[in-house]
């Protein structure tokens, strides 16, 4: 690597699987960003100066990645800086390859693999993979990838278009168009690449299919023989699943939430219809994002005997606890008109230091509410920034104690 050329993407990183690359590797995986500048003054003594900047790049992207594939696999595992961000989380990945698992599949063309992630999860769950990419650095990362897992004799990576590959060989082929382009996130689903549509064609021809899109894909883009799953994990909506083939509900929608592994579904033929407002209750409950995404709040609001606090506004109110995964429970205190001076005065008088904001048909942000009212005491609460029946609420609450369980 001559340190007087531009840099070239696939040489620097084929210098991080050398020896001296390794090595180097190890030596800074736990370094300090903020002592990043001493640290590669030190090691250019000894190494190219193109080296070690690939190894402190690629240190802090392993860095990144735990967040995303774990510690102990981020340490071994080689990265992009789009395939950190782009990549399916480990959890989300190993769930939908046990769903996969589940319908029989051994094989899978994995389109768009990116670094790896999801073949990855279907290579530990016992499934063969092609993984496929166009880009030869990407291609190369996540071949680096299966071998620094031990996955290299189930992972078959290939550099090319996905549209060339034959998959007919395959028990069922996997999709996770690029949704980013150079100016962000890419929300038209035609402006994937490649577009939804081609990967709704190549899923139809395929066994079993799973396409990867975005959360905020509109309902009537789905496909009427394909069966949606919004996933969630840790409250987080992570993204949203079109499912094809034998074994699946075709025109159905499903919320998943991990890492419960908890599942609501339902065809959309017997969907519930909307539950009507009423007045708030003694309890509030806040349905987790994929169940809203999903458009499974009504089902929610059967489960708890609840209606709506406001017909446009995803939050549910009941009289009564009960239990459920999908959603989180509070015990609402008090119903004031949004009045920043009264919920200061309120907050001071119950000794509220620790303020919980969270906000659903409220323009106002959490952060500004906090400065407002200055928190200040040992205690801790839950303010709804919300609307009831139209008009501008706040509730005030707490965590509700698990139905048969005394308060602590």
């Amino acid at each position: 690597m001559n340190d007087l050329d531009p840099p070239d993407p696939l040489a620097a990183f084929a210098a991080l699987l050398t020896d001296e690359g390794r090595a180097l590797l190890d030596e800074v995986r736990e370094h300090d960003p903020a002592q990043e500048l001493a640290l590669a003054t030190r090691l250019r003594r000894d190494h190219p100066a193109g080296l070690v900047s690939a190894a402190l790049g690629q240190a802090r992207l392993r860095q990144r990645a735990a967040a995303k594939f774990g510690a102990a696999d981020a340490r071994r595992m080689f990265f992009t800086p789009n395939g950190v961000e782009q990549a399916t989380r480990t959890s989300v990945a190993a769930y939908r390859a046990e769903r996969f698992k589940e319908l029989g599949v051994s094989s899978v063309a994995d389109l768009c693999c990116g670094i790896g992630g999801d073949a990855i999860a279907l290579a530990r769950a016992g499934i063969s993979v092609l993984a496929v990419d166009r880009d030869p650095l990407t291609c190369e990362v996540a071949r680096a990838n299966a071998a620094a897992l031990g996955l290299g004799d189930l992972i078959e990576v290939r550099c090319a278009d996905v549209a060339d590959i034959d998959t007919s060989a395959y028990d069922a082929v996997f999709v996770d168009p690029a949704r980013r382009g150079g100016r962000g996130r890419i929300f038209d689903p035609e402006a994937y690449s490649p577009p939804l549509s081609w990967a709704v064609d190549a899923a139809r021809k395929a066994p079993h299919a799973a396409l990867k899109i975005a959360p905020g894909v509109p309902h009537e883009a789905v496909p009427e023989d394909a069966e949606a799953e919004w996933i969630s994990d840790g409250g987080d909506v992570k993204e949203a699943v079109l499912w094809f083939g034998e074994g699946i509900g075709p025109g159905s929608v499903r919320a998943t939430l991990l890492p419960a592994h908890a599942t609501l579904w339902t065809a959309l033929s017997t969907m519930l219809p909307d539950p009507g407002p009423r007045p708030v209750g003694r309890f509030l409950y806040e349905p987790d994002g994929a169940v809203i995404r999903a458009h499974l709040v009504a089902e929610v609001a059967k489960e708890v005997g609840g209606g709506l606090l406001d017909p446009t506004i995803a939050y549910v109110t009941s009289d009564e606890r009960h239990e459920t995964v999908f959603a989180s429970a509070y015990e609402i205190t008090d119903q004031l008109p949004f009045n920043v001076k009264k919920l200061k005065a309120l907050l001071r008088e119950r000794g509220v230091g620790v303020l919980t904001v969270k906000k659903r048909g409220s323009a106002v942000e959490p952060e500004e509410l906090r400065r407002k009212v200055k928190p200040q005491g040992p205690n801790s609460a839950t303010v709804f920034l919300t609307r009831v029946a139209g008009a501008p609420t706040m509730l005030i609450g707490a965590p509700a104690t698990p139905a048969g369980r005394p308060p602590a």
